[in-house]
């Protein structure tokens, strides 16, 4: 299983979330965002519904009726409702839920910088994870050391 470790350095959450998320339903995969503050997904919830004036990416909030049918459920626990395969953990907590998962997206800011080394020396002792490393570089995401 995969997990890539996102960076978040200049640009806000709500800007990085719709990006991925829109890749993911771009392989036909179904995603999963956890997040444990009501506020941070209704932030979510507002920047999927309006990121691109162009194009609709399909989610709702865990609870609210037809789970099963999103191809993005925001929730504020890791139990896909939508049946994803791959999750996001938006709110920079590790969860070893996720690893329940085929790919995750682990999301973190500087405030949590200690939590995510953590994460990442606890899972780099899994023979089945392969942990990556994700940064920004002039705007884009470069995969680094």
């Amino acid at each position: 299983m995969q997990v890539d470790f996102y960076q978040l350095a200049g640009t806000p959450i709500e800007k990085v979330v719709p990006q991925l998320a829109t890749k993911v339903a771009e392989t036909g995969e179904r995603l999963l965002i956890v997040a444990a503050e009501d506020r941070l997904l209704d932030l979510l919830d507002e920047a999927l519904w309006t990121h691109e004036a162009a194009s609709f990416l399909p989610h709702g909030k865990a609870g609210a009726g037809s789970d099963a049918e999103q191809v993005v459920l925001l929730s504020d626990e890791p139990a896909a409702g939508n049946a994803a395969r791959f999750v996001m953990l938006a709110d920079g907590q590790w969860r070893d839920e996720a690893l329940g998962f085929d790919r995750v997206f682990y999301l973190f800011d500087e405030a949590m910088l200690d939590d995510a080394r953590s994460a990442w020396r606890s899972l780099m002792a899994k023979d089945s994870v392969e942990p990556r490393y994700w940064k920004q570089d002039h705007g884009r995401w470069r995969q680094g050391p």
